[in-house]
């Protein structure tokens, strides 16, 4: 693929900005919770100037919609609206859960990556997803806000190995050992979502023609979704 695509994530604790452009990548991350206003705007400069780009020549833009924070997830999507607007880009919005599963993927080339993003309140953001052979990710579980302890009762064990990603396993490491599913590893080194992996994932919804104008990009917050559901052929 030779579009050109800068993606930005704020949603969780991480700040992450990446550019690809054909087979090149430029990125930037740094944890820093209470920073993320002060560092993204720095970081887009500076993989632009890295790729030898401006803002006008990139393709789409892409974002972490969400599911994470309130207001990181506010703070990612304003700032990725302010630049589209100013450039005239598309934007495309990525699930931070399917980028997790992805940074999975390119870390350790996991293919079944169960997610899970402390969301406080005694809840986890939750989703399970299967890689495709064409690169893109399935649902196994869609994407919800449950406590841990529901989530232990709900889901059966499958023939997968499912690999651990996100800050929800550590926050709640007692219960959900306590799953039935057949887990690859107690722990992870995945623990955010990561600009570059959304970058990735963009790639296809934009291929796909899978793009709104910057007015129409909105974040995903799943507060109000709060049941787990197996997907239908999933079972």
């Amino acid at each position: 693929m030779s579009v050109k695509i800068l993606a930005l994530d704020t949603a969780t604790e991480n700040c992450s900005v990446a550019l690809i452009s054909g087979d090149q990548v430029f990125a930037r991350s740094e944890v820093a919770p209470r920073d993320h206003t002060k560092k993204i705007l720095p970081m887009v400069d500076e993989v632009l100037k890295e790729a030898g780009l401006t803002l006008a020549e990139v393709d789409a833009l892409a974002f972490g919609r969400g599911p994470g924070s309130f207001t990181g997830v506010r703070i990612g999507i304003g700032i990725a609206q302010g630049l589209a607007f100013g450039a005239e880009l598309p934007m495309i919005g990525i699930s931070t859960l399917a980028a997790m599963a992805e940074g999975s993927f390119r870390k350790h080339g996991h293919t079944e990556v169960a997610c899970a993003i402390d969301a406080r309140m005694s809840e986890v953001y939750w989703g399970r997803f299967s890689r495709q052979e064409n690169g893109t990710w399935a649902e196994v579980d869609a994407e919800c806000v449950i406590p841990p302890s529901e989530l232990v009762q709900q889901i059966e064990k499958d023939q997968s190995v499912w690999h651990l990603a996100g800050t929800g396993w550590g926050a709640y490491q007692e219960t959900l050992s306590e799953l039935s599913l057949d887990l690859g590893s107690s722990e992870s080194d995945v623990l955010y979502p990561e600009a570059i992996d959304i970058a990735y994932l963009a790639q296809f919804e934009w291929v796909n023609g899978n793009t709104v104008d910057a007015e129409h990009a909105s974040p995903v917050y799943l507060r109000d979704k709060v049941t787990w559901k197996k997907l239908p052929g999933r079972e």
